[in-house]
């Protein structure tokens, strides 16, 4: 189930006039005297009504001739949660586009991966959201060429190609247009704010997120998950190597103000806005906690855990078809064993880092990998062994599709149709691995033991009937019937 909110423009108006954050990133306010378009907080003065009109993307204001407001900067908030909902064509086109599936294969490439043609594709996304996919894909690139620019000394040309940039006259055009200033300009005014601290090597940049965060809460879920030799978690530091499109790469998570600090230390420039979208994926940045907090607050089992962790989000991961293999690992067994499991595929399977960092030493074994093993090298039971290669090859095959822009409905199916594959293990990928916001774990230990200890019936068909009341936010009704347990419990499959 989705749920997308509907504004008409006298609501967008109000919203704007009250400066409400909440709606950053959701649309984008355009002023026909100024030529500029804000994100609804702008601290500046209210435009008049008849002066303003609205988009739902910052591709769309671009388009229509509007450059981003100086003082606000729109293009530096989280993105719209409604991206993450949708399971139609136009959800799952902007999730592949904001993962760079544009400049890395062409809108060929995007259209063949949803079963579109490419005027199709055009037309479908112009109608909803007032940008083609060419349109979409070079905001993310300004977005991204804005970051290398402002927070990194490397070289303007360096910085132009690995934001995707076909040349440098292209590089600089669009950064005018959009930013109405140059690349040196916005670097000068950059160094005179005073940019992020980064280490030699690495960028360093903000991810803002809407409202509150329980970030603690959420890095120390995965710190208790971490798999030795690719994840790490100490002193409320999260560090994990990557496996991107064009190399590997280290990010370091923490919390600064108002913001989640992000240090990345890319192989491969270019494989930035990667890297980043699959951060905010881990985190959750774009979702609305307000809007869970409206359907799950006044509940009388989760309310009380949600105002002991208000912010709470539904933790995600950096690599679907990694987080399918973990599940596979992970089931009917504790976190420990799970974590276990894992460090020996990775220290056996994984691919080394050139120079490891502290215990990061490997990337996750690729499905190509993994789907060459012998069952009988992979110390599990055989059975769970076959499993794990069968979810390997049905992913590096392309029969299991876990990309930014997969049919959920569609994956999960095909998930379940593999020998070893139950219900559990395929929801569990589709709500971490996939992101869907709305998907309930009924017969997972964990979720019966709190619905139990909240005196309810804990059946799964029970527990799936009380948790219609929870749709569409049923993913973080889980999280946080998760949370409500005793730290000392492993619920059975919470790799």
């Amino acid at each position: 189930m989705t749920m997308v909110v509907v504004m008409d423009d006298e609501q967008r108006y109000r919203a704007v006039h009250s400066r409400d954050s909440r709606f950053d990133g959701v649309f984008y306010t355009a002023v026909r005297t100024t030529g500029i378009y804000c994100r609804p907080s702008c601290p500046a003065v209210t435009p008049r009504r008849e002066n303003v009109c609205f988009y739902r993307t910052a591709a769309a204001a671009q388009e229509s001739g509007f450059r981003a407001c100086k003082r606000c900067r729109p293009d530096t908030v989280p993105g719209s949660p409604e991206w993450n909902v949708r399971a139609d064509v136009v959800g799952r086109a902007i999730r592949l586009i904001h993962d760079g599936a544009v400049d890395r294969g062409g809108v060929g490439a995007v259209a063949d991966a949803l079963g579109y043609s490419e005027r199709q594709l055009n037309r479908l996304l112009s109608a909803e959201v007032g940008a083609g996919p060419l349109a979409l894909a070079r905001t993310e690139r300004a977005h991204t060429a804005r970051v290398l620019v402002e927070t990194t000394d490397m070289p303007m040309a360096d910085a132009a190609f690995a934001s995707g940039f076909a040349s440098v006259r292209q590089f600089n055009e669009t950064m005018r247009s959009v930013f109405d200033r140059s690349p040196s300009q916005m670097r000068a005014a950059a160094g005179r704010r005073g940019s992020v601290p980064a280490p030699p090597g690495a960028v360093a940049l903000r991810l803002p997120y809407r409202g509150r965060i329980d970030l603690t809460g959420m890095l120390s879920f995965l710190g208790d998950r971490a798999v030795p030799g690719v994840e790490e978690y100490k002193g409320g530091v999260y560090r994990r190597t990557l496996r991107l499109p064009n190399g590997p790469a280290v990010v370091e998570l923490s919390g600064v103000e108002g913001h989640v600090l992000c240090r990345l230390w890319l192989s491969e420039p270019r494989d930035l806005a990667s890297a980043v979208r699959r951060c905010r994926s881990l985190l959750d940045l774009d979702a609305d906690p307000q809007a869970v907090a409206e359907v799950l607050g006044q509940d009388p089992v989760l309310g009380p855990v949600l105002r002991q962790r208000p912010g709470v989000r539904a933790p995600g991961h950096v690599d679907p078809a990694e987080l399918a293999v973990r599940a596979v690992l992970g089931q009917q067994v504790s976190v420990r064993a799970a974590r276990t499991l894992a460090g020996r595929l990775v220290s056996r399977f994984g691919k080394p880092l050139a120079v490891p960092d502290g215990g990061l030493t490997h990337t996750f074994p690729s499905p190509g990998a993994l789907a060459a093993a012998d069952p009988a090298e992979l110390s599990v039971p055989v059975a769970r062994g076959r499993a794990l290669i069968n979810v390997a090859d049905a992913i590096a095959s392309g029969q299991v599709d876990l990309g930014p822009g997969c049919d959920r409905d569609e994956a999960e199916r095909r998930l379940v149709e593999l020998p070893g594959i139950g219900p559990w293990t395929a929801g569990y990928v589709r709500m971490r691995g996939l992101g869907d916001p709305d998907v309930f774990l009924s017969t997972d230990l964990g979720v019966r033991q709190a619905l139990e200890r909240a005196g309810l019936t804990a059946t799964p068909a029970a527990a799936a009937r009380e948790a219609k009341e929870w749709s569409p936010w049923r993913s973080y009704a889980t999280h946080l019937l998760w949370a409500s347990l005793d730290t000392t419990t492993a619920p059975r499959g919470i790799e």
